[in-house]
């Protein structure tokens, strides 16, 4: 709504008449009937009914900008997300040998191994396809031979950071890995 120096205006969710001394862009001064100096922006007031009869107001109102206001989307609010699942990672892969084979008869400990490597290769390389942020990787304490050979895979990805995971959660088991999805690969 165009207001001009001079107007008498009230505000909307106030009790509060006055008329409009000074205009700077969106915050309009309005000095009130005591002679205070209020500020106020644009959308906050009104022109004041007082002497105005409906038709007045139908005619000089605005239709354009009225349509506008209405045909202004409003926001969807997001889903709230508590704070331990907030940092907590949607992807988990159990790197234990017994939880990849039904059987370690006849594999020795580097058939175990590359068949583990080759499944964390595998999963990474989906998680990075489907644009997963984060990925958790159990591999136990043991001697941490696996530890040490996943650090090897996972610094070959320029997108990728690692670290350890959680310690209340996994203890010394587990590496948690981030896929940045912006960098170039």
């Amino acid at each position: 709504m165009k207001f001009k120096v001079g107007d008498t205006v009230e505000t909307i969710d106030d009790d509060i008449l006055g008329i409009i001394t000074q205009i700077s862009e969106d915050i309009i001064t309005v000095e009130d009937n005591d002679g205070f100096a209020l500020q106020f922006e644009a959308h906050e007031i009104m022109l004041s009914s007082t002497g105005n009869t409906l038709e007045n107001a139908v005619y000089n109102t605005d239709f354009d900008l009225v349509k506008k206001e209405k045909e202004s989307k409003k926001r969807k609010s997001a889903p709230t997300v508590k704070p331990k699942e907030r940092n907590a990672p949607k992807f988990e892969v159990d790197l234990h040998i017994h939880h990849l084979t039904k059987s370690t008869r006849g594999m020795s400990n580097f058939d175990m191994l590359n068949l583990q490597l080759d499944t964390a290769r595998g999963q990474l390389e989906f998680a990075i396809r489907k644009r997963i942020p984060k990925i958790v990787f159990i591999h136990g304490k043991g001697e941490g031979v696996l530890k040490q050979e996943l650090e090897t895979l996972f610094s070959r990805y320029n997108n990728v950071r690692f670290y350890d995971a959680d310690y209340k959660t996994y203890g010394l088991g587990a590496t948690e890995v981030r896929i940045l999805q912006n960098v170039d690969s």
